[in-house]
Formats: C-alpha cells, structure tokens, sequence
C-alpha cells in the first residue's frame, strides 16, 4: 500500500507493530522499550519490521545510556540530531524527554530553533553534534577544540560519535516510515 506524505511524495506505507503483532525476532527489543517507556513507541514499532534495525538501536542505545553523559546531555545531543535530520516524531519525543531530564525550556526552545542552548555544557554537545552531522564526521582541529573548551575530554567526541550513530538510526527510520505521532508528544510537535 503506498500513501501521500504531507509534502506530496508517495510514500510506502510501514506499520506499527505492537508487541503482539511485531516479528518473534523483534518482540524481546520492544518488551525492552516498553519496560523503559511503558510503552511501545511508534518509531520503534515501525522500526520493528526489520528484527535486523531495532535490535541493533537497542543494542546501540544500551551503550549511549550507559556511557559517559549525563541523560539531560544525552536528551540535549538527542534533540539536536533530530532537529538537524529533521525528524519530526524524534523531535517531539527527544522534547519531551529531555523537559523530563530537566532540560530549561528556553533550552530545549534553542535547540528546536536551530540555535544553541545558554547551558555552555549543552551548547558545546549540542554544537558539535550538529557539526559532525553537517560536516559528515569531517571534524577539525577548532572542532574539537571548541568542544574541550568547555570542559570536556577529548575522547568525549567518540562518545558524541555514538549518539550521532545511535540517533541517525531512527531519524532515518522515523523520516521513511513516518509514524503517527502519540498522543503525549502532540503538544510538542516541530516540523523542519
């Protein structure tokens, strides 16, 4: 079945699997996602139709949320990728999380409008994200060093490397199967 996307374009339609209808070899993902969210998110039940796909971000994810970073720096880097892939599900989601993260809502407002967060930590993630994304890893010296200036290690950018990797995989996901957006994050719609 193919449908219309807002922009015109015909789009192959991708469902949204719950636990109960997603591929066996995906289930074990979502229950996972679903312990973390208590719910199923849309994203990750279209992103369910390849066991191959939610098994890794889930994997990959693991990794991100166990690193170095604090979740508000997590949510910050998260948003930030969102907004540069211009992924409207993820970026209503990653608002949402990190104004639960505790992230100012002028902040998150930055973020959202292209622009850098007033919190010089998350400014220097936010920064360099965007950068490795626009420039497609292709960092320079004042790159980096613009990111240490602002208290971080060096290795921290392999770290922002991950986050990047993680979040590309379902800003892709998101932009292909475009997934209805739930209710909860409504109120924080964003598009590109």
């Amino acid at each position: 079945m193919r449908a219309s996307n807002s922009q015109g374009k015909i789009m192959a339609n991708f469902p949204v699997y719950t636990l109960e209808s997603a591929p066996e070899s995906s289930k074990l993902a979502l229950r996972g996602l679903a312990e973390a969210f208590g719910m199923v998110p849309n994203i990750a039940g279209a992103m369910a139709g390849s066991p191959k796909l939610i098994n890794g971000l889930t994997g990959v994810f693991q990794q991100v949320h166990s690193g170095s970073f604090t979740e508000a720096q997590i949510q910050a880097l998260l948003l930030t990728n969102a907004v540069t892939n211009g992924c409207t599900w993820a970026v209503a989601f990653h608002t949402f999380l990190a104004l639960k993260e505790g992230l100012s809502e002028a902040d998150v407002h930055a973020i959202r409008a292209r622009r850098l967060p007033a919190d010089e930590k998350l400014a220097a993630l936010s920064h360099l994200a965007r950068t490795l994304i626009d420039k497609r890893g292709r960092l320079d010296d004042q790159d980096v060093a613009s990111f240490t200036a602002a208290g971080f290690a060096p290795a921290l950018v392999l770290d922002v490397i991950l986050v990047v990797a993680a979040s590309t995989m379902t800003n892709y996901a998101g932009s292909v199967a475009n997934p209805p957006l739930e209710e909860m994050f409504r109120q924080y719609a964003w598009h590109a």
